[in-house]
Order: structure tokens, then C-alpha cells, then sequence
């Protein structure tokens, strides 16, 4: 069993994306179904395609902080700031299973070093195909929409 959708989003999603200044409603529901495709909200947390919630490979995680925010010392020093003082110096990879805002600003960075416009919040179209090129370039696009349909709806209805 996974992390509540709404929880994730009202508690974990919008205050990080808030934190970095990047707060949209699409960016929060991308994050959310990132989230729901990747790990079912967090059902597993670690597996040979990566870790925690989004499922952020090592090497990948390595190339983000040494390529991107590497390029950007104030976002990377925010970005780092979420992190565990101590525990991501022994263990930086682990923060991405054990630290879920931090997780999250690393899945947005990965995303925001797409450079993709974003489509609107309700647009799952538009989302799976960031999700694609982002996190899963073999995968399938209903991938996404059926994860969606699975972990999400069924909260959204339950919100109502």
C-alpha cells in the first residue's frame, strides 16, 4: 500500500514545489502521476530501476547534481537543503528513498532539465508523454493514464 494521493500532494509535493518556487497546478499533478507510474505511490520503494517514489537511478542522480544544478549554485543549494545534513554525505542516493521532499525536488529537476512546456493539470496525455521522455523513454503512454486511473482517481473521488 502506497502513500495517499492527496496526502502526497497536500503534504509533500506542493510544499517542495512551493520551496523551490516552482508551484503549478500541472507541475503538481505531474509529480503526483510521476509518483502513481513509477512506484504506486510509493508501494515499493526500491527495485533495479532506482529508488523511492519516482524511481531516480544512481548514475542518473549523480549526472543531475554534476550537469544541471551544478550549473545553478543557488538551486542547487536549495535543492540541497532538503537533504539530511549528515545522512546525504554517507549515503546521497539513499535520501531518495528515505526523504520524499527531497526525492521530489530531484524528480522536478529532472523534469525542468527537460525544458518541455507543461501541459495543463488535467491533460494526462500531456503529462504521460513528459513522464516518458523524463522517466521512462520505453515506456508506454497508458502506462501512465492506467496508474493514474488506478492510484489517483480513486482519491480524487473520495476528496469529493
Amino acid at each position: 500500500m502506497g502513500i495517499a494521493a492527496n496526502e502526497l500532494s497536500q503534504y509533500v509535493i506542493r510544499p517542495t514545489l512551493l520551496y523551490l518556487d516552482r508551484h503549478c497546478d500541472s507541475a503538481e499533478a505531474l509529480l503526483l502521476g510521476v509518483a502513481a507510474s513509477q512506484s504506486a505511490l510509493g508501494s515499493a520503494l526500491h527495485d533495479r530501476r532506482g529508488h523511492g517514489l519516482y524511481r531516480i537511478g544512481e548514475q542518473r542522480h549523480r549526472c543531475l547534481w554534476d550537469h544541471f544544478l551544478a550549473r545553478d549554485p543557488e538551486l542547487a543549494s536549495l535543492v540541497r537543503g532538503l537533504a539530511s545534513q549528515h545522512a546525504f554525505l554517507g549515503g546521497p542516493h539513499l535520501e531518495l528513498t528515505v526523504n520524499l521532499r527531497y526525492a521530489t525536488a530531484i524528480a522536478w529537476m529532472l523534469i525542468e532539465e527537460q525544458a518541455m512546456p507543461l501541459p495543463a493539470a488535467n491533460d494526462l496525455l500531456g503529462l504521460a508523454r513528459i513522464w516518458r521522455q523524463t522517466f521512462q523513454p520505453q515506456g508506454r503512454l497508458r502506462d501512465f493514464t492506467q496508474a493514474w486511473q488506478h492510484c489517483i482517481e480513486p482519491a480524487q473521488v473520495l476528496a469529493s
